[in-house]
């Protein structure tokens, strides 16, 4: 009973201290939720346009170009060929799509540099802005700012499906980079699939050519057969290694700054700083 009558009377001590310099919390408070609201107001405007996709596969029900079927039907040919089954084609696919080579190829082909690095160009002029304290952009600051800040894949792996978000302040150049960013990657993996398909074709046709051992050509020729398919397979699709599922629209409202969890946040954070202010206070001015 003492106890209780002991913390019931710290609690009412704690508030009659903050109720006697309530006018100083509330000022603080003001303050700070102030500072919060011109924030949120002044924050630059952010879009954020999505894209969804998932891994493209072959009538075989394989990975793409169905090398892991002929492996095991020909285990020794595809060996020779190089056509053994490798990583997870999964991974390999978002690889490319956040790799550092793809993404400075869009940035240079599309001369994102200026627009990446606006505040650093002298528009008038096409030059930069001379900066002692900050380096000149380079294709390699710009990969880094847009993995960080710009671009974000996430791999549902209970859905099958990946996600590629890009964040910018303009809207219309979100959506532009997110559908772009996936035909690239397309583009990419496609014509490498087509270059390995043509290399193991004149691969496979140069070891049927040596050999005269009947079912050791049978197989090479079922291979060949195999390749050739892919080879025509990749030529012909443009969703090669991803297939488009929604793509990215233009957003029409933006992702942040989110105003009412700022202003929320800051008279939380206003509150507890001035309550902390007015006890450290009595505690200093007890001390002395």
């Amino acid at each position: 009973m003492s106890a209780a009558m002991n913390d019931d009377s710290s609690l009412k001590g704690m508030l009659g201290i903050v109720w006697r310099d309530k006018w100083l919390v509330i000022a603080i408070t003001t303050v700070i939720t102030l500072g919060a609201v011109i924030a949120a107001l002044t924050a630059p405007k952010m879009y954020s346009a999505k894209v969804v996709v998932s891994l493209a596969t072959n009538d075989q029900g394989g990975s793409m170009g169905g090398i892991g079927a002929l492996a095991s039907q020909f285990g020794g040919i595809a060996s020779l060929a190089g056509l053994g089954g490798g990583a997870s084609q999964r991974a390999e696919t978002i690889a490319v799509l956040e790799s550092s080579v793809l993404t400075k190829r869009y940035i240079d082909e599309h001369e994102l540099l200026p627009i990446l690095f606006a505040d650093r160009w002298d528009a008038t002029r096409k030059t930069w802005i001379a900066d002692g304290s900050a380096p000149t952009p380079t294709l390699w600051r710009a990969n880094e700012f847009f993995k960080a800040q710009v671009r974000t894949v996430s791999d549902n792996v209970k859905s099958g499906l990946v996600e590629l978000t890009i964040t910018w302040s303009d809207p219309v150049l979100a959506a532009q980079w997110a559908n772009d960013l996936i035909k690239l990657t397309n583009d990419y993996l496609r014509a490498k699939a087509i270059d390995k398909s043509e290399r193991h074709i004149e691969y496979l046709k140069q070891q049927a050519a040596a050999t005269d051992v009947a079912p050791l050509r049978t197989a090479i020729y079922a291979v060949l057969e195999s390749e050739i398919k892919n080879s025509m397979m990749a030529r012909g699709n443009d969703e090669y290694a991803l297939k488009v599922i929604d793509p990215a629209s233009v957003p029409e409202i933006r992702s942040s700054p989110k105003r009412t969890l700022w202003v929320s946040v800051g008279v939380v954070a206003g509150l507890f700083l001035a309550i902390a202010f007015v006890f450290l206070r009595r505690a200093w001015s007890e001390a002395s």
